[in-house]
Order: C-alpha cells, then sequence, then structure tokens
C-alpha cells in the first residue's frame, strides 16, 4: 500500500509541476494556452484512475470472499455487480464533466 501511495503522490506531482509553471508565466496567457481541454482531461483521467483502482479491488476482494465461502457466492454477486456499477457511474460523471467543460470552449 505504501508504495502505491508513493507512486500515485509522484504522479500528481509529476502532473502538477508544468501546469505550476505554466500559471507562474500568468494566467492569461495559461488560460488560453491550456484552456478548457487540460480540464476535460482531467475530469477524465482521474475519474478513471479512481474507478479503475475501485474495480480492482472489489473484484479481487470479490474473488477472495468466493474462494473463502463457495457457498455464499450468490450474494457476493449481487453485491459486487451493484458495486462495478456504481462505480462505473463515477467515471460517467467525470465523461459529463469533461463534456461540458468542452463544451464552454470558444
Amino acid at each position: 500500500m505504501r508504495k502505491f501511495v508513493k507512486l500515485a503522490c509522484w504522479t500528481l506531482v509529476a502532473a502538477l509541476v508544468p501546469l505550476a509553471a505554466s500559471a507562474a508565466e500568468g494566467a492569461e496567457a495559461a488560460a488560453s494556452a491550456l484552456g478548457p481541454g487540460i480540464g476535460a482531461g482531467l475530469a477524465v483521467g482521474l475519474a478513471g484512475l479512481g474507478c479503475g483502482i475501485g474495480q480492482g479491488l472489489t473484484a479481487g476482494n470479490t474473488t477472495a470472499g468466493i474462494a473463502r465461502n463457495p457457498g455464499a457466492a450468490g450474494s457476493m454477486f449481487v453485491n459486487y455487480i451493484l458495486g462495478m456499477v456504481l462505480i462505473e457511474s463515477i467515471a460517467i460523471y467525470g465523461l459529463l464533466i469533461a463534456f461540458q467543460l468542452l463544451g464552454k470552449m470558444g
């Protein structure tokens, strides 16, 4: 878990340093250069990243639970599908936010 947290922190640093550098050059220049496209990309990317992590953890834990108690597979599967649907809705919200941001271009 510590390796994942460290990787996530370094990924955020690597993504945010160029943004901070461009913002330091001037808000007007940064806004015209980046525009809403960078926000849309971040919305979809971060939503996809979070959903991928959540789905991986859900699938792994459900598989482990079914392996430990095969008799409860039916009820675990229903909860698994419901969880996956709710996790995937977060990615769809990220996509909708990206579309809204891109609709404000121009």
